[in-house]
């Protein structure tokens, strides 16, 4: 909640959309002061600058102005970041908040009957602000928003490789059916979406071929394909063999189109992880400059680089937004609600997931990895593994990465670097 004198304050709610702004600002007593609707742009946004100051200097007895609008894609950055820097406004320290929708939204269902207009909207927006419901940290501007791009396109792309990655499947089994399917001792390959998988699904016509290829030519082709990487030429080759003599055979008519799927998907996905790579360099020139203590902080925990480091600064920004480790899960979401009544407790709950999606991401990547570099949050992750028959993974890893919320707030608002003895402290 703000530290603001509420009577003093004028709240301005903004209906934000692609090509205007609907604006309804209330001071403490519910009174309408502006009602006005500008265009979203540069010209519309000084319209309301010059509206907000004509209302300060009717109304001398207010000194502070309290912003609020929704997060509405791209379309709400822009005014939110000319608000927040805007110079004529700061004789009346402005707080700019860009609100999660499902909180509005919710707080909206407390007007009863109330009709459905933008105008109505930017009021509930301002009297959301208006009842202290505010809990986020201000707007801050574009020192993070920079790397927000970078680190949020990561993300973009790393699900769009996961998506081809699993349209591809359908794919691979219908022409090797075997191969997504063998267990892990009895795969030819440790990656199927690999460059040596790539090349045996894709320049093997069908099955036959592999069958029908001599031992020494299929240990060539291999060794060529994996510049010799493959430990044992020899074993992989008969596991290939085997893997696709126990496949399914198709129409000769089926797999040319196949391999013309396969060999899209194939460079698809190599495209995404070449795009990845730049995007990585980049993220790591973006944050040298930017807040040097804190990236230092989290590039001290075991498991944590650059680019997961990067992920969460982005999405936390300064840490004394935050007054508590649970205020920053919250803006995670990696909160859980509670089902009780009476005598009963559900043993389930569900997360909210009602935060910072990029930020609960980064955050599991960087539990998931420190899981594999620190033996306390190994030890943590598989107890909280073997506790349950379903979701095992998924719930551990959650788990995992709240505690590890817990360690990042501890660290950065201490400004202590990661050590191995205060972790349990911290954590």
């Amino acid at each position: 909640m703000l530290k603001i004198n509420y009577m003093s304050t004028l709240f301005v709610g903004i209906d934000v959309s692609s090509k205007s702004n609907v604006v309804c600002a209330i001071d403490f007593y519910k009174n309408p002061l502006i009602k006005s609707t500008v265009t979203n742009n540069q010209p519309g946004a000084y319209s309301l600058i010059c509206q907000l100051l004509d209302v300060f200097h009717k109304h001398t007895d207010l000194n502070t102005v309290v912003i609020a609008l929704e997060s509405t894609s791209i379309y709400s950055l822009h005014i939110a970041n000319y608000l927040s820097s805007c110079e004529e406004l700061m004789p009346y320290h402005p707080y700019v908040f860009c609100l999660n929708p499902k909180m509005t939204a919710n707080y909206r269902k407390s007007f009863i009957g109330m009709n459905k207009t933008d105008l109505l909207d930017a009021f509930v927006i301002a009297d959301f602000a208006r009842v202290g419901r505010i809990e986020t940290d201000p707007w801050r501007g574009s020192q993070f928003l920079a790397l927000q791009r970078l680190t949020r396109h990561r993300l973009h792309l790393v699900e769009a490789l996961t998506r081809e990655k699993t349209y591809m499947v359908s794919n691979m089994f219908l022409k090797f059916s075997e191969l997504p399917i063998l267990p892990k001792e009895e795969q030819p390959f440790c990656d199927n979406y690999g460059s040596t998988a790539a090349s045996v699904l894709t320049e093997f016509f069908s099955m036959e071929d592999i069958i029908n290829a001599s031992p020494e030519e299929l240990i060539s082709f291999l060794g060529e394909k994996s510049r010799n990487r493959i430990e044992n030429l020899e074993g992989t080759a008969s596991l290939l063999q085997k893997a696709a003599r126990d496949s399914y055979r198709l129409d000769k008519c089926l797999y040319e189109p196949l391999n013309i799927s396969l060999a899209c998907s194939f460079n698809c996905i190599d495209a995404f992880k070449q795009e990845i790579k730049i995007i990585d360099k980049a993220i790591e020139k973006s944050i040298a400059g930017l807040n040097p203590n804190a990236y230092t902080i989290l590039m001290s925990i075991d498991g944590i680089g650059p680019v997961f480091a990067s992920g969460i600064l982005a999405e936390i920004g300064d840490i004394s937004g935050f007054h508590s480790q649970d205020a920053l899960a919250k803006y995670a979401g990696l909160t859980w609600t509670r089902a009780q009544s009476g005598e009963f407790e559900a043993d389930e709950s569900r997360m909210t997931k009602a935060g910072n999606r990029y930020l609960r991401y980064y955050l599991g990547e960087a539990a998931n990895s420190m899981k594999n570099h620190s033996s306390e949050y190994r030890n943590f992750y598989y107890k909280k593994y073997n506790e349950v028959p379903k979701h095992k993974h998924k719930r551990a890893l959650t788990l995992t990465s709240r505690k590890l919320v817990r360690l990042i707030f501890g660290l950065l608002t201490k400004e202590k670097l990661y050590s191995t003895d205060k972790a349990d402290a911290l954590s």
